[in-house]
């Protein structure tokens, strides 16, 4: 395995408002030097305190809308194919998001993900709902780090409704590093796992890189499919012909 996957789909820029100046031209031209072939952009939604407003968004979408007029260079900084969305905030039980409809749909990828304060947590079936209600929105394509154990889901339920939408759980590396701000996520990223192996459906691996610091890093979540043994063809990021929706 080389030291950096060649998809990575969740990282973010100064735009999230924390832990980084980069923009996304430091991504995609540290993306290139690294070898990474798909990079996606998804800064936090504007419930996250401190992110870029909906008109930031609303201004990718402008950018996705020129890029189609102009062909697919501009697409392709560096050489790497750039996809841009959002990390959108799961706000309530209902699963509603806190980006329009309108906004939503312009964008390439949509990551569901809740987050304190924003959203609440409650039991382990309010939180699996909310989820999935968030999964109904037609541009959603990933799950956020939903093995954070503040907010507790069914994990077969969980990827079972996964499989239906043709949306992705994501392992995420940031979740598995030592002292994790989430607290003790292993717990949660093996029942996904393990719930994933019994649908026989993908996963993403994600580094949810802060900056170009990390882009494609992603030792601690492989080490973990590792060391479960959880087949190699079920890991998207290397099979992305598994993939329930298409990147490139």
């Amino acid at each position: 395995m080389n030291d950096f996957f060649k998809i990575d789909l969740h990282t973010h820029t100064c735009a999230s408002g924390h832990g980084t100046k980069d923009t996304i031209t430091d991504l995609a031209r540290e993306a290139s030097a690294r070898g990474i072939t798909i990079l996606g952009i998804s800064d936090h939604g504007p419930a996250t305190m401190g992110s870029a407003k909906p008109s930031y968004f609303r201004g990718l979408s402008v950018l996705n809308r020129q890029d189609a007029l102009a062909g697919s260079s501009k697409r392709h900084p560096f050489g790497v194919r750039l996809l841009l969305g959002v990390e959108a905030n799961i706000l309530d039980k209902e699963g509603h998001l806190d980006l329009s409809d309108e906004i939503l749909a312009s964008l390439d990828y949509v990551i569901v993900s809740m987050h304190l304060p924003i959203y609440t947590p409650g039991s382990v079936k309010e939180n699996t709902l909310a989820y999935q209600r968030a999964m109904e929105h037609p541009k959603v394509r990933i799950i956020g780090h939903c093995d954070d154990p503040r907010f507790p889901v069914d994990y077969d339920a969980l990827v079972s409704a996964s499989l239906q939408r043709g949306v992705l759980p994501e392992l995420n590396n940031v979740s598995l590093l030592s002292g994790s701000y989430r607290g003790d996520c292993r717990p949660g990223a093996i029942c996904l796992l393990d719930a994933c192996r019994r649908l026989n459906y993908p996963i993403l691996l994600s580094s949810d890189s802060h900056g170009k610091e990390q882009i494609g890093c992603m030792a601690q979540a492989f080490a973990l499919t590792k060391e479960r043994a959880f087949p190699a063809s079920l890991i998207g990021n290397l099979h992305p012909e598994r993939l329930p929706f298409s990147i490139f």
